[in-house]
């Protein structure tokens, strides 16, 4: 295996594989990228076996052949390489030579034998979607993901199929969930499932920026595959069922607050640096006509913040996590209103963008 390549070209490839590849070493080919020269091209190729990354890189290719290489270490070569042309060549030993103008780097490598396979998509279709649309609908679900690694069932988003060409996406984390619906055009699910939160945050990072372009998005067994120009992200689904999402979301809350978002964001990150470091708690009073936002921490203070609202429902006192309220409103864009649908003290409220129906957070009260 030998091939030339740009410098910069080949360092965009090598970026992509950085978050990907496993540093625990439960596996040392996990640490590696694969290098392939083929009759289609040169690839650089990274997984940790649940999510994975193939790039092709422009070049000269002189030998086909495959070779691996620490990701980490050969990143940080050629980023620091002196010459904009580099060339890679594999060694009788498995190590890789990398050339840079008057630079020579020798890398220990393992055998391309031992590398996973990457799961293959022949014939299958794939749905292309707006860079934009995807970035959307990832932004405003995969922050309410849950953490908790015993509910594996929760440590992703849910994706279903709706009629009309649209798909629904879901997360929760037990405390608050976040849907989203979009028109995609047809995925081809039977059935719902679960995309796992690391892959669906390399995905963000794919469309993070992009303004135009295309995304392609299909499902294989228990695979699903995204493409983006010359790259390709592979992610493992989640086993297991998503719990009925339905019934969690409130089916009447008939008093509706209407609150200048940034004005609701500054407020809330301003009272909640008394609450409670663990739990963020604050009380929000809704009264004709406005709000007061507080929190009280017997080892800190208190603050109170009022904001005028356009609100004539019947007087409320809901405690709540600020942090699960920062979440949203940092993800539905700046300016606007925001809609805080509401029906007791103890009942989920639900959070909208004013005049948004494809969006809907439900959040959980908290007792203070």
């Amino acid at each position: 295996m030998e091939f030339r390549a740009k410098r910069d070209e080949f360092l965009a490839a090598l970026y992509w594989t950085q978050g990907i590849v496993e540093r625990r070493n439960t596996m040392p080919i996990l640490s590696n990228v694969l290098l392939e020269c083929r009759s289609g091209g040169i690839y650089v190729t990274a997984t940790d076996l649940e999510v994975g990354f193939r790039g092709k890189v422009e070049g000269e290719m002189v030998g086909e052949g495959t070779a691996t290489a620490n990701a980490k270490k050969l990143y940080e070569i050629v980023r620091e390489a002196p010459a904009d042309t580099l060339q890679l060549k594999r060694l009788e030993n498995e190590w890789v030579e990398v050339k840079s103008g008057k630079s020579v780097f020798k890398i220990v490598g393992l055998e391309a034998r031992e590398f996973p396979q990457f799961p293959e998509f022949g014939g299958e279709k794939l749905a292309s979607i707006p860079a934009t649309v995807v970035r959307e609908m990832v932004e405003r679900t995969i922050f309410a993901v849950s953490t908790d690694e015993t509910r594996y069932n929760l440590n992703g988003v849910f994706i279903e199929e709706l009629r009309d060409g649209k798909a629904r996406m879901v997360a929760t984390d037990g405390h608050r969930l976040a849907m989203i619906e979009k028109s995609v055009g047809a995925l081809g699910l039977s059935k719902g499932v679960i995309l796992p939160r690391k892959g669906l945050g390399e995905l963000r990072r794919l469309v993070e920026g992009a303004e135009d372009g295309l995304v392609s998005l299909g499902f294989k067994e228990n695979m699903a595959l995204v493409t983006k120009d010359n790259m390709e992200l592979f992610m493992r689904l989640i086993e297991g069922d998503f719990p009925d999402y339905t019934k969690v979301i409130p089916k009447e809350n008939p008093y509706v607050a209407k609150i200048d978002q940034d004005e609701f964001l500054h407020a809330l990150r301003r009272v909640s640096i008394l609450s409670s470091e663990r739990y963020k708690g604050i009380k929000i009073d809704f009264k004709s006509g406005k709000v007061l936002v507080s929190a009280s921490n017997p080892d800190l203070g208190e603050a109170v913040e009022e904001i005028e609202v356009e609100y004539d429902g019947k007087a409320l006192s809901v405690g709540f996590n600020a942090r699960y309220l920062l979440d949203v409103l940092a993800v539905l864009g700046a300016g606007g209103e925001v809609d805080v649908l509401l029906k007791d003290e103890v009942s989920p409220s639900i959070v909208r963008k004013g005049g948004d129906e494809e969006y809907l957070y439900v959040v959980m009260p908290m007792r203070l």
